[in-house]
């Protein structure tokens, strides 16, 4: 859902038929920790890196809102752009 809305969210960002979206998470009990893994991807030639990135910012606040009661004190951290394909720039992963 939040990736659907980014264009409503992100000023500038344009909306964009998405095809498909998916939100992964696995969790790492020995650190405690939650990662999410969010991927979009569209038929347009256009990036959808900023509608990925929100789905999981999005998902992590939502973890965040319903672990409150329990731990105050949760970091989210490294949100960031892991791989694109696609777009007028072409093929970039993360180093």
């Amino acid at each position: 859902m939040a990736a659907k809305r980014t264009a409503e969210l992100i000023p500038l960002c344009h909306p964009i038929p998405l095809t498909r979206v998916t939100v992964d998470f696995r969790l790492d009990e020995t650190a405690h920790a939650i990662e999410c893994t969010a991927m979009a991807e569209c038929v347009g030639r256009t990036g959808v890196e900023m509608e990925a990135l929100t789905a999981a910012s999005i998902a992590l606040l939502t973890i965040y809102d319903m672990c409150k009661a329990v731990d105050r004190g949760m970091v989210i951290e490294s949100v960031r752009l892991l791989e694109k394909l696609g777009g007028k720039s072409g093929h970039w992963r993360s180093g």
